[in-house]
């Protein structure tokens, strides 16, 4: 059984997400300790216990410690099934738990399923602290695309924090074996966009987003302005390009136009690194590149204590395969040399 320390470096829930992903695609059982141990709420929260109660019905795993707030948990998976997938992240306590998280832990073991599955995800999809519905759409799935991994996406209903209630639609294709990639170049403006959202809210709000935004590059930029419905009011400023995407969220008492700016800065920031991927993706593509075969290359806006944890995870199950340059909250540029996930053999069914 392979033993994952919760509290390492950034110690957080991709952690989890990751060390559960991996022993589902390599068949192999995890014991995972010290759960989120430095947290202000240590433990599993219903995100986390939802991706865990995701993993364990894709793969038939054998699970103890699935609890709120539960530190230490043991996940042994058998074989990995296609299926029509639902998951409330609300179903066991009311919460606005991202779903984008419960994705992140699922698509990797699905991909490798013998089928096609499709997968209902209910809960938070423009929450904080979590990549936005949006960001997953339009930079994580097309980078995954680059890679040969095929996945559909359907915003169904927005859900906001606090209340929830959103839902995103996927559907995976599987895919065997993936194509190492090479991003070193730094994206043009002109190939960025952006998108001005609300709901229930005076539409002035979103107006006021995006004219903000307009100030800065004028029409370099396409803006959209998107009323939208959803349970509670919220606001999304988010602007997306190749590997790359920068989002804010409006909340009471921040000025339409601070939205704006916090995504703009973030914008900003990136293009005076002169790199290729974004933070964010930086961390959330490092599994991806560990399953395909040969070796992949990116340069990144920051070395981040999420990747440099993620890195650690990953290692602890497949040996030394990264290789970073850079210091930490500096640019810098990642290898990695990748096996490809056919190798592995973990039993794959169809549902």
């Amino acid at each position: 059984m392979q033993i994952i320390d919760g509290s390492h470096g950034e110690g957080g829930g991709q952690i989890l997400r990751t060390s559960l992903s991996l022993a589902a695609l390599r068949g192999q059982a995890v014991r995972i300790e010290k759960i989120r141990a430095q947290r202000s709420k240590p433990g599993l929260r219903p995100q986390h216990l939802t991706a865990l109660k995701a993993l364990a019905a894709v793969t038939q795993a054998e699970v103890s410690g699935d609890a709120i707030g539960s530190t230490s948990l043991t996940f042994k998976p058998h074989s990995i099934s296609s299926g029509n997938y639902t998951f409330d992240v609300a179903q066991h306590t009311p919460s606005a738990g991202s779903v984008t998280l419960i994705a992140q832990a699922l698509l990797p073991v699905l991909m490798r399923a013998g089928a096609p599955s499709t997968l209902i995800l209910q809960g938070g999809t423009h929450v904080p602290w979590s990549p936005p519905a949006h960001y997953l759409s339009e930079v994580f799935l097309p980078a995954l695309q680059e890679m040969g991994v095929s996945v559909g996406l359907e915003l169904h209903s927005w859900g906001w924090y606090p209340s929830g209630g959103g839902e995103i639609r996927l559907r995976i294709q599987p895919r065997q074996n993936l194509s190492p990639v090479t991003w070193m170049k730094q994206p043009e403006v002109s190939q960025f966009q952006g998108l001005s959202a609300g709901a229930n809210l005076p539409e002035h709000i979103i107006n006021r987003q995006r004219q903000r935004l307009r100030s800065r590059w004028g029409d370099s930029i396409a803006i959209q302005e998107l009323p939208v419905s959803g349970r509670g009011p919220g606001t999304l400023v988010f602007l997306w390009g190749p590997h790359a995407g920068f989002s804010a969220l409006g909340k009471r008492g921040k000025r339409a136009e601070a939205v704006a700016d916090e995504a703009a800065e973030a914008f900003t920031a990136f293009q005076d690194r002169q790199a290729a991927v974004d933070k964010h993706l930086a961390d959330q593509i490092l599994l991806y590149l560990a399953l395909a075969g040969g070796r992949s290359e990116f340069s990144t806006e920051a070395i981040t204590s999420h990747l440099l944890t993620n890195i650690w995870v990953i290692e602890q199950f497949l040996g030394k395969i990264f290789k970073v340059r850079g210091t930490l909250g500096e640019r810098g540029e990642i290898q990695v040399t990748g096996e490809p996930a056919a190798k592995w053999e973990p039993g794959c069914t169809e549902n």
